[in-house]
């Protein structure tokens, strides 16, 4: 099974999971998305699997630095306009292991999801 980790590298977060992987010699591929994109089928995925709600990171500082137009009255189709114009306000990682989705970084759902 072929792990992708999605997210920007400078972020904290990601650095733990990447750790975590890397401690456990569990390989991965990442995947940048501010350098290299996401593409709409990608998250329209994610989306059916884990919801808009749990991908959108409110406390991200993208989200706090939109207008308050943009803020108003998110439903699934504004969610997918602003992530896709804004990936940076995913929650990270995004973790998908051939089609399971795993977001957000807890080292013991990771033991109990990835490691086993």
């Amino acid at each position: 099974m072929t792990i992708t980790m999605y997210g920007i590298p400078n972020c904290d977060t990601i650095r733990k999971a990447r750790t975590w992987l890397e401690g456990r010699d569990i390989p991965y591929i990442f995947h940048d998305y501010r350098a290299d994109g996401l593409d709409e089928a990608t998250l329209e995925g994610w989306i059916a699997k884990v919801g808009w709600q749990v991908l959108l990171n409110k406390a991200s500082a993208t989200f706090r630095g939109l207008s308050d137009a943009d803020k108003r009255d998110i439903d699934e189709e504004k969610a997918k306009v602003l992530l896709l114009a804004h990936p940076t306000m995913i929650k990270r990682p995004v973790l998908d292991r051939g089609g399971a989705v795993l977001v957000g970084f807890k080292p013991d759902i990771y033991e109990k999801e990835v490691a086993a």
